[in-house]
């Protein structure tokens, strides 16, 4: 299938009363190409049924992050560890976080974020594996993380310079923080590797109930040629199953894909 593909992550679906073998099973039943941020020892489930293990985190944690040099060493240890993980089981992306401001600069938080990317950015690129960079929202659910603005990791990008290292766009998290959603995926999409979506107010199901245009937004990225994953990272607010098949299904309608 031509196009954006379709994954979603596991910490937002799993334990919210559908089991993990059933949730694996019905994923890939129901057309979807993969799964992220599932624990490692689903891996081998996941990969059984047919799905590809779309991302995984590069570090821990993400409050305490790039943006401080202190934690350049053990990122460092962490990400290179993650990059055999990867490259054994085919993973293309490892998500990366800036980390909380704690009264640091904007200029001092880019700075220190570019130099520890580009510490592992040569592995990235031998490894074939991605390292994404994620944009959050600072008013909502993470209070005081740096890299909150799309201008802020474009310019993280410019002084790494590396085709491994990209940045993870979350359309949720960017459409609290600064909106113009469309605009800035036609724009900056060369600088995007991932794609997360979920409705705005309360990361619910990106339907209709919600302020975000999807069937757009999923024309606007699949317009650009972009033919990576678009990930649900929602809560959801019924069943879990239930809900990633609508979602699936509003998102291949959109693509012409149904």
């Amino acid at each position: 299938m031509s196009g954006p593909k379709a994954s979603f992550t596991w910490w937002s679906f799993a334990d919210r009363g559908a089991e993990a073998s059933a949730l694996i099973r019905d994923g890939a039943a129901m057309g979807y190409d993969g799964i992220e941020l599932a624990d490692v020892a689903l891996w081998p489930a996941i990969a059984d049924a047919g799905l590809a293990i779309v991302s995984h985190r590069g570090h821990e944690p993400l409050e305490s992050g790039l943006n401080r040099r202190e934690n350049h060493d053990r990122i460092e240890r962490e990400i290179l560890a993650n990059l055999a993980l990867a490259q054994e089981w085919r993973c293309p992306l490892l998500i990366c976080f800036a980390g909380n401001r704690d009264g640091l600069s904007e200029e001092a938080g880019i700075e220190n974020t570019a130099a520890g990317l580009a510490r592992v950015a040569g592995a990235a690129e031998e490894a074939g594996v991605t390292l994404a960079l994620e944009l959050l929202n600072s008013k909502v659910d993470h209070p005081d993380y740096q890299g909150n603005r799309t201008v802020w990791g474009l310019e993280v990008l410019a002084r790494v310079a590396s085709p491994a290292v990209k940045l993870l766009y979350d359309v949720y998290h960017m459409q609290v923080m600064e909106g113009d959603i469309i605009r800035t995926i036609g724009e900056h999409h060369d600088a995007f590797a991932h794609y997360h979506v979920a409705g705005n107010p309360g990361r619910r199901e990106p339907d209709a109930a919600q302020e975000l245009a999807y069937p757009a937004i999923y024309r606007s990225i699949a317009a650009t040629g972009f033919d990576g994953y678009i990930g649900m990272e929602y809560l959801p607010t019924g069943n879990p199953i239930a809900s990633l098949q609508a979602s699936l299904q509003q998102l291949r309608a959109a693509l012409g894909q149904a």
